[in-house]
């Protein structure tokens, strides 16, 4: 799964990162046809419920023009709330996505069809288990392993960062949806809509298998007009789905200060000591 990570790039590198028009689209008047964009603090930490960046293709309809590919930079809330949803908190348990039943599950099938987006980030986290006789093992998913929550109370947990070895944002694959707030009457407020999105999470790769069983799909360059396409079928995308570039993935393990979401800063990227290049050569 992913449940952590961090992005520190403003809006102007993300512009650059993902070749998009440094001249942001103008802000649609109707808050429902396209989600908004605001500035955000770099975040080291973004936990499920905080507002994160997404990059978005063409739109499903109108304005069907134009090469398909990166054209447009949002912000919405991680945590997918599905549009039938009678909650927003809903969204806190859908921050991930399965690909194996993404185009199926009813909560996520419409916005892989139709609404799929990039989410920027630095390095995302996940942390390995270690049991009291100094042993460790891969984390597992509560979808996956019916003693998850029973393995991971007895554990301490390390973790670490994914990214990429240069300095390049990584492009997780995202969905997105729209919900409307029963609880605002102007359907023209923009606080009467939640533009939320979940990221899709693949069986770890045999190099990231032993820190946890799942792993983001993380979309390359080359791949990025495919997934944004709304026209891409169902064939295009699973291809996408496998495509992760990890040989060009670096590990580093990091402070257990990650562990708590009330700690922020560039520090929690930083290699513990001891760590390194050993590590990595030990990985790939």
């Amino acid at each position: 799964m992913c449940g952590r990570y961090a992005q520190s790039r403003n809006v102007h590198q993300l512009q650059l990162a993902f070749a998009l028009p440094e001249e942001a689209r103008e802000q649609e008047d109707d808050p429902r046809s396209w989600p908004p964009l605001e500035e955000l603090d770099p975040d080291y930490n973004i936990s499920p419920g905080r507002p994160v960046y997404a990059v978005l293709g063409p739109p499903p309809r109108g304005e069907g023009t134009g090469a398909p590919g990166p054209r447009t930079l949002h912000t919405m809330r991680w945590g997918l709330v599905p549009s039938w949803a009678k909650d927003r908190n809903v969204g806190y348990r859908m921050i991930n996505a399965r690909s194996e039943t993404v185009a199926d599950k009813p909560a996520f099938r419409t916005a892989y069809r139709r609404r799929r987006c990039l989410i920027p980030a630095d390095a995302y986290y996940e942390w390995q288990l270690l049991n009291k006789d100094g042993t460790a093992e891969a984390s597992t998913s509560p979808a996956t392993d019916p003693q998850h929550r029973r393995r991971k109370a007895k554990a301490a947990k390390k973790p670490f960062s994914v990214h990429y070895t240069g300095d390049e944002p990584l492009a997780m694959a995202g969905i997105f949806e729209r919900w409307r707030d029963p609880e605002v009457d102007d359907e023209r407020d923009p606080a009467a809509w939640v533009w939320s999105c979940a990221v899709i999470t693949t069986e770890a790769a045999p190099e990231l298998a032993h820190i946890h069983e799942r792993m983001p799909v993380v979309v390359p360059r080359e791949d990025w007009a495919a997934w944004l396409d709304p026209s891409s079928g169902p064939d295009r995308l699973e291809r996408v789905l496998h495509e992760t570039p990890v040989e060009r993935f670096a590990v580093d393990e990091v402070s257990t200060e990650v562990n708590s979401i009330k700690n922020n800063g560039p520090d929690l990227l930083e290699p513990t000591a001891g760590d390194g290049a050993d590590q990595l050569e030990t990985l790939f």
